[in-house]
């Protein structure tokens, strides 16, 4: 099949395990002619988001990649968040695909691909969103912009729509109240994840564990991401503290905000259990969650969460209602610090439970994560 992957309401980043790259990934697998048409904002020297050239190019997902620039004649800041390029229905003429995935609901190109949809009613076109009011319709000009401009869009793109696909129940909910769409044209449709066969894992975790010196009745904490106030490094440092058992470990992976430096260094020199292992790659993360027993994350959102089902982990994880549905006896659901700590001391009490969650955790993660699945789901 010919498969089109548009990512021009959304950044696309080489080398990284978003939800787009290992779509894209697995349907080029299963032999599928697949392109990716994408706007110019991409990771920059694996820092922060900003914006590369337009072109063409093989991108590191196995498919070929078509840059587009903005377009319009307006301020950069404006063209950005309007999201029209050009040429994106000559590339649909021409490419003919027989499934469009367009990832986002928000941008202006909603309108060209669903006139393509119009006129080619064989093509399938699912459309995900990852938009909640966590992160859209937050500050005074996206109110507008959600409201006035995408809303619209969505609106009238919507009856051309096969279904539209939502990473989490939060996001269900934020597009049936913002933008209208119905239940019935919704899907619940996750951040996934690799599942390792059962060898895999074990390897994963063998090698892994063995280069970091780790023994074996160890129990090790892990938490990643880019640290500010709001993933609550902080707090999970805290309440690691509470504990004394030398059996136990915590890693941090990642990067620390400056506003949260002088916090985590205290707290961490202040414990010689505590490593911190720096940025590492999609890969070198997955490897050390194999490793780990147990995945940290208290605070903001992380798609390292999905990762960490899929490597078998348990998990300390924020109570909000998107992760209601990976949260069901192999870990904990916490929305305080007192909760934070019972959780470890716990732990340290009992760390023969985590075999059984870990178990548990890779049901979950097979049930509604697997890539190789979600991606077989877009071909019908």
């Amino acid at each position: 099949m010919k498969i089109i992957h548009l990512c021009l309401s959304c950044f696309y980043i080489d080398n990284y395990r978003y939800q787009e790259n290992e779509l894209v990934r697995e349907h080029v697998s299963a032999g599928h002619d697949v392109l990716v048409v994408a706007s110019t904002e991409t990771y920059v020297d694996n820092l922060s988001l900003g914006y590369v050239a337009a072109g063409e190019y093989m991108g590191s997902d196995g498919a070929k990649v078509i840059r587009l620039p903005y377009a319009g004649p307006f301020p950069f800041f404006i063209k950005k968040k309007l999201r029209v390029h050009p040429g994106v229905a000559e590339i649909l003429q021409h490419f003919s695909p027989d499934v469009i995935v367009f990832h986002g609901l928000c941008g202006w190109e909603l309108r060209t691909v669903a006139r393509y949809k119009r006129d080619n009613p064989r093509v399938r076109l699912y459309v995900d969103s990852h938009e909640d009011a966590n992160n859209s319709a937050v500050g005074k000009l996206s109110k507008v912009l959600h409201r006035y401009y995408y809303r619209p869009i969505i609106r009238r793109a919507l009856p051309l729509i096969d279904k539209v696909l939502c990473i989490s129940l939060e996001t269900i909910d934020f597009c049936r109240r913002q933008y209208g769409i119905p239940q019935k044209d919704m899907e619940f449709f996750p951040l996934g994840g690799y599942i390792a066969d059962d060898a895999t894992y074990q390897a994963n975790r063998s090698q892994t564990r063995g280069e970091l010196q780790l023994e074996e009745g160890q129990t090790v904490f892990l938490q990643s991401g880019k640290f500010d106030s709001k993933k609550k490094l902080v707090e999970s440092l805290t309440a690691f503290s509470a504990t004394r058992s030398q059996s136990m470990r915590f890693l941090v992976v990642g990067r620390v905000h400056e506003s949260i430096e002088q916090q985590v260094s205290k707290l961490s020199s202040a414990d010689p259990r505590v490593q911190y292992l720096g940025w590492k790659t999609a890969d070198e993360l997955y490897r050390l969650l194999c490793a780990a027993d147990v995945y940290v994350q208290p605070g903001s959102q992380s798609a390292t969460m999905q990762m960490s089902l899929c490597a078998r982990r348990p998990v300390v994880i924020a109570d909000v209602p998107s992760h209601q549905p990976f949260v069901k006896g192999n870990g904990w659901k916490v929305s305080n610090q007192q909760q934070l700590t019972n959780a470890f001391t716990s732990i340290e009490k009992d760390p023969s439970m985590l075999e059984e969650m870990s178990q548990r955790s890779l049901e979950i993660a097979s049930d509604l994560l697997d890539y190789r699945r979600m991606a077989k789901r877009l071909l019908v």
